[in-house]
């Protein structure tokens, strides 16, 4: 098929009409496991709660990260450097296990249990978090933190383990609330992707703002306790709606089924694949072999696979010997992800971008605070610009940006997928450079001994930050639902997200070995250190922004190579 027929397709010009009769056409049921009804069941109204959970545990989860670096070094005396790199560490174990999150939901329990009891383990961790900032210290000082240690990192990992099964189930759960089989559907669901984010970021904004303020003013205690408490109603929320919910049955091991194409390939390495794709094996009628998967369109390229549907002497056409014959469906599932994981991987230089913020928030506290003579503002607090970035930019984007930018593009959504990624990119790069270029003025006026920069010289870069997320962030969750498999959506949702680990793990290893590497000796702290006025963290910006600009180039070729997936049948 044609660039253009695909192009088509993606838009909703053919292949998408509306399905007619009172059930969904794309395979959802109820929570009582009948065909899903149109009336009764999704779209906004199933929406509303998802929205309103994803609020909650957002606000939750950034009262945590926002202002974790002040709890660490100011609570638990660690060093700028450790702290940052422990904060990067856990960012990264919380995109780690959203990969356990995506098998277990795509493979076993579905995509609403695996929400359910994620958001219980974040609540629990939560709650040991809190409990964390309010146990009394012991009587020796040399023990005085140990219990706050010990409660804190095992409150932070249960949340990491919790966020693995929530934020790779979240948005697709709310996708599968609109079948896509029904052209005005699939409209809505294009839109639910915006106000996911806007949801996701209207948790964030009330986190740096009311929730920081309370952390700094009124206690670790109350500042860890009422994100907990918000998590507990986001859960009640979420499963108090579950009438109203659409559900997508798991369809086994994603895995399982990538492992039997590669080995039944291999074991066909010497068998010539037919020039005619109707000879490979497929399963009659128009059910697919895999459990909420539709049948996929038979493409060229990767033709080593094609030798996993390649019907020998030797084989019975039967799915029972799955390790030997695969059909064309199972193949094309793996050319999807193999086609989309250069795309994925581009997310790893890009999302050290926000993993920055801790050291965005250490420079703020090298700045002057002081907004109004009586009112000095918290460096976390700065995270603000960001939220109301993304709180403006996002509906902004559906109403007035997607009109205008798609009369001349010619997609109806404005951007595709590839182009918002490749937007938010660019803005990544000039973020960064605004914060190298924010540090050498800061610099210049303590060697000049001038009066100290002011905190707000900081709210560009904030802001670039939030116009690359709106862009890249969503593209890759547009990305990662619209070119998957019906039964490896969570999969590629985590892949998406998984590579913030890399990213935030890379992130930890540049601050510890360039501490390491420009500290020298007689106690000079290098790049980044306790006193950042004798530093140079305008050159680890610098530094990032370089990786950044080469990252783009490396998406652009991705990019252009790239071959969208066909439509389903």
């Amino acid at each position: 098929m044609a660039n253009e027929e695909q192009r088509q397709w993606m838009d909703g010009e053919f292949g998408c009409q509306p399905e007619e009769g009172p059930y969904t056409g794309n395979g959802s049921v109820d929570v009582k496991g009948n065909p899903a009804s149109k009336t009764h069941t999704g779209k906004w109204k199933a929406c509303y709660s998802i929205l309103g959970g994803e609020f909650c545990g957002a606000l939750a989860y950034y009262a945590v990260g926002t202002n974790l670096v002040s709890y660490l070094t100011k609570v638990q005396g660690q060093s700028n450097v450790t702290a940052a790199s422990n904060i990067a560490a856990w960012q990264g174990n919380c995109y780690l296990t959203t990969i356990l999150g995506a098998f277990l939901a795509d493979s076993y329990w579905g995509r609403h249990r695996t929400i359910v009891v994620s958001l219980t383990t974040f609540t629990f961790g939560m709650v040991l978090l809190t409990l964390s900032a309010v146990v009394p210290p012991n009587m020796h000082r040399s023990m005085a933190t140990f219990p706050q240690e010990a409660l804190s990192s095992l409150g932070l990992y249960m949340t990491a383990l919790g966020l693995g099964g929530i934020w790779p189930c979240v948005p697709t759960f709310g996708a599968d609330q609109f079948d896509d089989t029904d052209v005005s559907e699939k409209a809505q669901k294009e839109l639910f992707y915006n106000w996911y984010y806007f949801a996701v970021n209207g948790g964030f904004f009330v986190a740096s703002t009311v929730i920081v303020w309370v952390q700094d003013n009124c206690g670790w205690g109350l500042g860890f306790g009422i994100p907990t408490l918000f998590s507990v109603i986001g859960v009640v929320g979420f499963l108090a709606s579950m009438r109203f919910y659409r559900y997508q049955k798991p369809g086994g091991s994603a895995l399982t089924r990538i492992c039997q194409v590669v080995v039944a390939a291999f074991r066909k390495v010497h068998v010539d694949v037919p020039s005619d794709s109707s000879l490979l094996y497929e399963m009659p009628g128009k059910e697919s072999a895999i459990v909420g998967s539709r049948k996929l369109m038979h493409t060229d390229g990767l033709r080593l696979f094609d030798r996993a549907a390649t019907i020998t002497a030797s084989d019975e056409a039967s799915a029972s010997r799955p390790w030997k014959l695969c059909t064309v469906t199972q193949v094309e599932e793996l050319k999807i992800f193999a086609r989309m994981l250069p795309i994925f991987l581009t997310g790893v230089i890009f999302n050290t971008a926000e993993a920055c913020f801790p050291l965005f928030v250490e420079q703020g506290g090298a700045m002057d605070n002081h907004v109004a003579a009586a009112f000095a503002l918290p460096p976390a607090s700065l995270t603000t610009f960001t939220c109301v970035c993304i709180l403006v930019l996002a509906p902004t984007y559906d109403r007035v940006l997607m009109p205008a930018v798609s009369r001349i593009t010619g997609v109806k959504r404005g951007l595709s997928e590839l182009h918002r990624i490749g937007v938010g990119m660019v803005f990544a790069v000039l973020a960064l450079a605004a914060a190298a270029a924010v540090e050498t003025a800061r610099l210049r006026s303590v060697e000049a001994e001038a009066p100290a920069v002011s905190i707000l010289w900081q709210a560009p870069q904030y802001v670039l930050v939030g116009v690359a997320k709106v862009f890249g962030v969503v593209g890759y969750i547009e990305f990662a639902y619209e070119q998957s498999p019906d039964a490896m959506r969570s999969l590629c949702q985590a892949c998406s997200l998984i590579m913030v680990t890399p990213g935030s793990y890379l992130l930890s290893a540049m601050l510890t070995i360039i501490s390491s590497v420009t500290g020298g000796g007689g106690g000079h702290g290098g790049w980044i250190p306790e006193n950042l006025n004798e530093g140079h963290l305008d050159r680890f910006f610098w530094l990032m922004a370089a990786l950044q600009l080469i990252n783009l180039i490396a998406f652009v070729c991705c990019a252009a190579t790239y071959k969208r997936k066909l439509p389903t049948t």
